[in-house]
């Protein structure tokens, strides 16, 4: 069987996150400016969830008939029980779980605590790097 890397070894660390109570547009000023498409959620240290850009477009969609932009935030949108993974977590298990669930990241903690956000261009970087030979099972195993 082959040496599948962990989670750890793939992942973006150091994620940026937002607080619940934050409004939504402050969420989005913060993923338009580090050019990021999720944002997890934490509360005085505590991951308690993560915010997609899709979210944000779908709650600001003036067509859905929601209450006024400047009303949202971030709790009243976010998904409160996101897919979260420790850092030892072989890679192939949140791949499929990701599949499976049809969902763009899993959130990536060490001791409960958030070191990094693993998504679907994570997912696709590491693909494509194995594809191309530049990746062995155990590259990257030590970081972060």
């Amino acid at each position: 069987m082959k040496n599948i890397p962990t989670i750890q070894s793939v992942m973006t660390p150091f994620p940026h996150s937002v607080e619940p109570n934050a409004p939504l547009r402050m969420a989005r000023r913060r993923m338009e400016e580090f050019e990021i498409r999720h944002l997890p959620v934490a509360s005085e240290g505590k991951l308690v969830g993560v915010i997609s850009d899709r979210d944000l477009k779908r709650a600001l969609d003036p067509a859905l008939g929601l209450p006024p932009k400047d009303e949202l935030f971030v709790d009243d949108v976010m998904v409160h029980e996101p897919y979260v993974v420790e850092t030892q977590t072989p890679l192939d298990g949140v791949l499929l779980e990701m599949a499976d669930r049809h969902i763009g990241c899993a959130l990536v903690v060490k001791k409960g605590k958030l070191v990094g956000l693993f998504t679907t261009t994570d997912a696709c970087r590491v693909f494509g790097e194995s594809l191309r030979g530049k990746r062995s099972a155990s590259d990257g195993d030590d970081a972060a």
